[in-house]
């Protein structure tokens, strides 16, 4: 996922989101009002919109968007000690993202825009990379953490839990 949040933290919800991506069922049109009930509903989608609209929300490609777990992992070593993770890619080419006409003129006229621009980068040999980085809490940090660490909804404060 290209935003380190998502829209629901309740996985029986899922389905729910799902329709709301769907074509009304009576009508087969795109219906915004049926992803408009859902998330008006629900205020811990907001932090998901406030990427989605912001200057964020429209990746310039595969190469010029970071990337993130989202879900907190369970890291274990051979000792059955563990800790708590998330998962960050950051890319090294830089944060780039197209403006909103930009982007609805590519979704007509060339909906693979960004699978062949990663592909014509590669086949030129600029290869794109990334840098992984990870949080870690412990067991302990997570038991008196100020919320629940597996909300898919919040993320963890990097001064707290620095990327290392």
């Amino acid at each position: 996922n290209n935003t380190p949040v998502f829209f629901i933290r309740d996985p029986i919800l899922f389905p729910s989101f799902i329709h709301t991506q769907k074509r009304n069922p009576q009508t087969h049109l795109k219906d915004p009002d049926m992803m408009w009930d859902f998330h008006t509903l629900r205020p811990e989608s907001m932090h998901q919109w406030l990427f989605l609209f912001s200057d964020r929300g429209i990746p310039d490609g595969f190469r010029h968007m970071n990337g993130y777990g989202s879900h907190t992992f369970k890291l274990v070593n051979k000792n059955g000690d563990y800790v708590y993770c998330k998962f960050h890619y950051k890319t090294d080419q830089g944060i780039k993202n197209l403006d909103v006409t930009k982007a609805e003129k590519l979704a007509g006229s060339d909906p693979d825009y960004s699978l062949r621009d990663l592909y014509n980068a590669i086949a030129n040999g600029n290869f794109p990379s990334y840098t992984f980085s990870i949080q870690v809490m412990t067991p302990e940090q997570a038991k008196k953490f100020k919320f629940n660490p597996f909300d898919l909804t919040k993320i963890w404060s990097h001064s707290e839990f620095p990327l290392i």
